[in-house]
């Protein structure tokens, strides 16, 4: 004979807070004080007998047992929500909800998107830009596509699918250029304003101007002054304009080196750990508009020729060359 199940309120106060790691974060989606939330946990814990969560100064993880629990939750919520909208809920069948950060928006998808709206008419492409995880039972989202490690722990739950590797290279404007002259060697970025994107954070694989001086071989370069931003478009906007120069992923300046608004000072690029990939739920068949647009996708990706754009880094519109660097 089975014990009882656990309140479902509890469970799900349980699945979000576990899901965001934030008891404030929970609270706001499901519509309920922090503390309200909080007293379902406890609730749940005394229940089980067990210790689901450590509670940290300002924030929360799981423990052993929230660890083992927390993948059947949350499996249990995608289905429970999977079987509800098979009910045949009114829906918009022609939309296709694209979730994609900022940048990516803005630098690469936006310009080809008509493209893929052109081949299928019948689909209404919605595109939502945003840093944060997709949340693809509450948020309405059917397919994503994040900057995240390259190789990605498998998931039961998420197919993951790679497009293309994140490469950083320096770009400033060629009016700049026009202005000081050639840069005869890395070392004279030293006395260059540096632009920094702090879009993504600290997070791993994450690379920054540092890293590139010192494969560079450049000691003595003061990191504490520049503009910054937490908007890759916006750093790539100032760049054009003469501001500095600026290290950035390759993918997002692909289209404004090809146009000669940005050049590539030196053709020393770094490679990451890190790529950008299309995520969407598993399941027993993917919707006709997702197929779509994954194919769609990866043909625009493949047609750009990644690695034989990076062998010549941008050679076209290269301002100076880099000796000694391997």
């Amino acid at each position: 004979m089975h014990d009882p199940m656990p309140p479902l309120n509890a469970l799900r106060a349980f699945e979000v807070a576990a899901r965001h790691l934030s008891l404030t974060k929970a609270a706001q989606e499901l519509y309920v004080t922090p503390g309200a939330l909080s007293h379902q946990i406890r609730g749940l814990e005394e229940l089980l007998g067990l210790k689901l969560f450590e509670r940290r100064v300002r924030s929360i993880a799981l423990t052993r047992d929230g660890a083992r629990l927390y993948p059947g939750l949350r499996d249990g919520f995608i289905h429970i929500r999977e079987a509800v909208d098979a009910l045949g809920a009114p829906s918009n069948d022609r939309a296709l909800v694209i979730s994609t950060p900022p940048g990516f928006t803005s630098k690469w998808l936006a310009p080809r998107l008509y493209r893929f709206s052109g081949a299928h008419p019948e689909i209404d492409a919605r595109v939502s830009s945003s840093l944060a995880k997709a949340n693809f039972v509450t948020d309405g989202v059917d397919v994503a596509i994040r900057n995240m490690p390259a190789v990605h722990p498998s998931d039961s739950q998420l197919v993951v699918e790679k497009l293309v590797d994140v490469a950083y290279v320096p770009v400033c404007s060629p009016k700049l250029i026009e202005t000081l002259g050639p840069f005869r060697s890395p070392a004279a970025l030293k006395a260059m304003p540096l632009i920094h994107d702090e879009s993504l954070g600290h997070r791993p694989g994450m690379l920054g101007w540092g890293d590139w001086f010192a494969a560079a071989g450049v000691e003595g370069v003061d990191f504490s002054h520049g503009l910054r931003f937490t908007s890759a478009d916006h750093a790539l906007d100032a760049t054009i304009e003469g501001a500095g120069v600026l290290l950035t992923h390759d993918v997002l300046a692909y289209d404004d080196l090809r146009t000669g608004r940005l050049a590539i000072p030196f053709e020393l690029s770094l490679n990451s750990e890190r790529a950008y990939s299309l995520v969407h739920p598993k399941r027993r068949e993917d919707p006709p508009n997702l197929q779509a647009f994954r194919t769609w996708i990866r043909r625009e990706m493949d047609a750009l020729d990644w690695d034989k754009w990076r062998k010549s880094h941008g050679r076209p519109h290269k301002l100076g060359k880099m000796e000694n660097l391997r």
